[in-house]
């Protein structure tokens, strides 16, 4: 008796999870701004606007759920735009270091090109992990189109050791890829040199 309970059991596991495979998932990916970060000299008196493309190749999805043998399933979808979560990362990151955000009087402009946002659900025997690649172009250039700064940004977020290919643990690797990516960038002093220079020209 007990043998078939344990079987029925499993049995509404599979059939379960097997379901949620099947249905689309809508995740919100957060930010959370660096800690207290130093005002960068000059900042008050540059005018920056911020401007983030997505050039996925596939911007329907940022991951996608997986069946126990590794196949994909249904979409996670994000429920923001993807270009609008990163370009209020930077410009997050911009006003917390003293710089004045505009899209109207901007002196400076900061365009970005993401070309890979994605998480990546990697099945192992035991458990698996969600991979996240971040992949952003960034520019900076002054009002008169000369680029000062140039630089592709890539970083990766991982969350170990996951038991399901769901939507909430591909969020947790993408924040963590962008979280780390904003990182890489603005602990770049050739980027941030790179504003006041080209408020100047």
């Amino acid at each position: 008796m007990l043998l078939r309970l344990m079987r029925a059991a499993a049995l509404a596991v599979v059939a379960f999870v097997s379901g949620c495979a099947l249905t689309t998932e809508r995740i919100d990916i957060g930010y959370t701004p660096q800690a207290a970060p130093s005002a960068v000299p000059g900042a008050s008196d540059v005018t920056v606007s911020v401007d983030v493309i997505d050039d996925r190749p596939d911007r329907s999805r940022v991951s996608s759920k997986k069946n126990g043998y590794g196949m994909e399933m249904a979409p996670i979808l994000a429920n923001e735009d993807v270009a609008v979560t990163v370009r209020k990362a930077i410009e997050t990151e911009l006003a917390h270091r003293g710089f004045t955000l505009s899209s109207t009087s901007a002196l400076v402009q900061v365009s970005g090109d993401l070309t890979r946002f994605y998480n990546d659900h990697k099945m192992g025997f035991f458990a698996g992990d969600a991979v996240a690649d971040f992949n952003l172009s960034v520019r900076v250039k002054s009002k008169d189109g000369e680029v000062l700064y140039d630089r592709q940004i890539v970083t990766q977020g991982i969350e170990p050791m996951t038991q399901l290919a769901t939507g909430n643990n591909a969020r947790i690797a993408l924040e963590k890829a962008l979280q780390d990516g904003m990182a890489k960038l603005f602990g770049d002093a050739q980027f941030l040199a790179a504003l006041p220079k080209a408020a100047a020209k």
